[in-house]
């Protein structure tokens, strides 16, 4: 198992590196988060133990679960929905939330960090299809939207997350990672977030190649890091 890992990294962190080199990007400026929803503690491992620091989880306490039979040096990043009920664990566990996507969470979030007294960094997840069956804040009005955050002292807002429409076709999802860059350069422009660093976090197995091309900055890859989910 860890050498099949270890091969599937090297070859996911060389495809990264072709697109950089595609957009003109430095490989330094793409986080890879290994998305290790339902893998067994023992493929995280193997990863980890490859060279790869930083993986997301979906569910709270799925998370939980593995970071209590996993080093303490990986860093733990939620990709997943959060539950307002579940904003202690994850202010205790997560390095990183890319999956902000309303403002009742934001709340619970950053009163659970200031009992911690520890800023979350948090993405805005957009919901650029507006679809029904996807979480996250509307394309229209996202900087009305976004702009009372800042007011959060335990959050800090650094950047724009979402999962397009599923297509086969890798190129289907160009459109919408250049919808969310625009929203994001909008949202800079705008001012209402001091220091705004406009990180994306877009792309997955299927796209992610495509997403480095329209600036990602994070890529949440599972598949082609861990090979097909178990049913």
């Amino acid at each position: 198992m860890e050498s099949d890992v270890s091969l599937r990294l090297a070859a996911v962190r060389e495809r990264i590196a072709a697109a950089c080199r595609r957009a003109g990007r430095d490989p330094g400026e793409v986080t890879l988060v290994g998305a290790s929803k339902t893998q067994p503690p023992e493929s995280i491992l193997a990863a980890f133990a490859a060279g790869l620091g930083t993986f997301g989880e979906n569910r709270v306490q799925e998370a939980q679960a593995k970071a209590r039979e996993l080093p303490a040096g990986i860093d733990w990043h939620l990709i997943g929905p959060l539950q307002t009920n579940k904003a202690r664990s994850a202010a205790e566990l997560f390095a990183a939330v890319h999956s902000l996507d309303r403002p009742k969470v934001a709340l619970a979030l950053d009163g659970e960090a200031a009992r911690l007294a520890r800023v979350v960094p948090c993405f805005l997840e957009v919901n650029l299809g507006g679809e029904q069956s996807k979480h996250g804040f509307a394309r229209e009005g996202l900087v009305r939207s976004a702009a009372p955050l800042a007011d959060l002292a335990h959050l800090s807002i650094v950047g724009l997350m979402a999962i397009p429409p599923l297509e086969e076709d890798p190129e289907a999802s160009r459109p919408w990672f250049r919808r969310l860059s625009r929203l994001r350069d909008e949202l800079a422009a705008a001012g209402v977030l001091p220091g705004f660093p406009g990180w994306l976090s877009m792309g997955m197995s299927g796209d992610f190649e495509v997403a480095i091309e329209e600036g990602a900055t994070h890529v949440r890859v599972g598949t082609a890091l861990f090979g097909p989910r178990e049913a």
